[in-house]
């Protein structure tokens, strides 16, 4: 029989000493490594915050974009020369090259303004309330709508009045703004599907017109625009749907409690058109190893006609073409090629964000991230990132490079509608989040204008959208 030696006590003692020591030093280096990593992207954060505080052009391409060419409602002239205007900016911010996705869009036309006013039936008496047709309405024409009004604050309610309660009339959805909501997209989220589909519900029993209270909680008295859409799950019959300012739906409220008998007369001009071919824009740079794998940034180039569009979504739009300037100017050769996307059609129908989708199938492009920035220019607070593919841990990593510069969370969950298409096939999608307290009291009006925007509020955002770029190329 033969017997194996067994180590001496000496010598295993000695080797357990080497192995602690191999894996001390295994783990130094990764520490080592690790901090040298974090303590080099925040350097790099640091010149790319200086940059945008300091060379943006963020501000004065805004300012060219909504005051020289203005509202930019799909299929418009002025979407038209939107588009021109930013192939010739991304260029300018230093693209390899411009790509124009072409796009059907629908082109809907407001026509003359519209006009709202009710009266009581025992007296000529009555008040003028600010309204504005909602996006792909249909027009009542110039004799315009007279007939009573019935006011509803849910679908069940409208369900409870029926045919004999509804028809012929016009119906008021007088939603309020959810207050206790801390965020303010989360009570827009929950009012709109009175604008979008009340209209449809309303004619399955009958109505000839449909009004809701504007989505917002400001009290001012600026109506609100934005789009709707004719179910014909529901009804077939279209018809003409508009929103009145806050203050105009507490008056009408107050006066259909004391007045039950009220009687509304609305004229609204709007009609469509055939639909137009339009683009997207899309500025790249190309990667210097992964030609092929993209990181994209964008905001929608269309905006509802009645303002400038500055908030929704000029400051997206500006935002995501300066990503550009930014790796031209501090001279960052991107692994990745880096994309700036001036999505069309945004507001109402999204044929741009499903026409870059099917471009990305077609050429077999491969998207590491996509971000999107339609919530305002004001100060950034957050990131909001999908889980798929480890994106969200990775971005959890860099949450103290964020800290300094007002970025308060990395939260699971993010994308837009303009990056809808794109997140069904599976790429990970980030939402940027500036604060939004005071979006929703201009959002879809006539004061959305460049006044409203913050220049260093807006710079900061578009360089916390550039940072994540950068970092994103950088560590995947």
């Amino acid at each position: 029989m033969i017997h194996s030696k067994k180590d001496s006590p000496v010598k295993e003692k000695s080797a357990q000493q080497m192995r602690r020591a191999s894996c001390f030093f295994a783990f130094f280096v990764l520490c080592f490594t690790g901090l040298f990593s974090q303590n080099q992207d925040s350097v790099t954060l640091r010149k790319i915050y200086d940059f945008y505080l300091t060379k943006s052009k963020c501000y004065t391409n805004l300012e060219e974009l909504t005051s020289k060419i203005g509202g930019r409602i799909s299929g418009s002239p002025q979407a038209e020369q939107a588009v021109q205007w930013a192939k010739k900016i991304m260029y300018e911010a230093g693209a390899d090259t411009v790509i124009l996705q072409p796009c059907m869009v629908p082109h809907w036309v407001r026509g003359q303004k519209e006009k709202c006013s009710f009266s009581f039936v025992k007296s000529s008496a009555g008040s003028t309330l600010n309204c504005i047709a909602l996006g792909s309405s249909v027009g009542s024409g110039p004799d315009g709508i007279h007939a009573p009004i019935v006011e509803v604050s849910t679908f069940e309610e409208l369900d409870k009045l029926g045919e004999k309660g509804i028809k012929g009339k016009i119906v008021f959805y007088n939603v309020f703004f959810d207050q206790t909501k801390i965020r303010p997209g989360n009570a827009y989220g929950e009012a709109v599907k009175f604008r979008g589909r009340g209209a449809s519900y309303a004619a399955k029993y009958g109505a000839v017109a449909s009004v809701v209270r504007s989505m917002t909680s400001v009290a001012d008295d600026e109506p609100h625009t934005g789009n709707m859409s004719y179910d014909t799950s529901i009804s077939k019959r279209k018809i003409p749907a508009i929103a009145i300012g806050y203050k105009s739906a507490d008056v009408l409220h107050k006066q259909l409690n004391e007045h039950p008998d009220l009687i509304m007369h609305l004229e609204t001009y709007c009609h469509t058109l055939p639909d137009v071919l339009s683009y997207n824009v899309v500025g790249q740079i190309n990667g210097t190893e992964k030609p092929n794998e993209f990181i994209i940034t964008g905001g929608h180039l269309d905006s509802w006609d009645n303002g400038q569009g500055a908030h929704d979504d000029g400051t997206g739009i500006v935002q995501s073409i300066e990503v550009l300037s930014l790796f031209k100017q501090l001279n960052f050769k991107p692994k990745h090629s880096i994309r700036a996307v001036a999505f069309m059609n945004e507001e109402n129908g999204l044929a741009g964000g499903n026409a870059y989708a099917e471009y990305a199938l077609q050429h077999k492009e491969k998207h590491v991230a996509a971000i999107e920035t339609d919530a305002g220019g004001y100060s950034p607070r957050a990131f909001g990132i999908d889980t798929t593919a480890g994106l969200y841990d990775l971005s959890l990593t860099w949450k103290e490079l964020f800290s300094p510069y007002l970025i308060e969370k990395i939260q699971k969950g993010g994308g837009g509608a303009d990056l809808s298409a794109l997140k069904k096939s599976g790429v990970p999608c980030i939402g940027y989040e500036p604060d939004t307290q005071r979006y929703f009291d201009i959002h879809h009006t006539a004061q959305d204008t460049f006044d409203k925007v913050n220049k260093r509020e807006l710079e900061l955002g578009a360089a916390a959208i550039g940072s994540l770029m950068y970092l994103i190329d950088l560590h995947r």
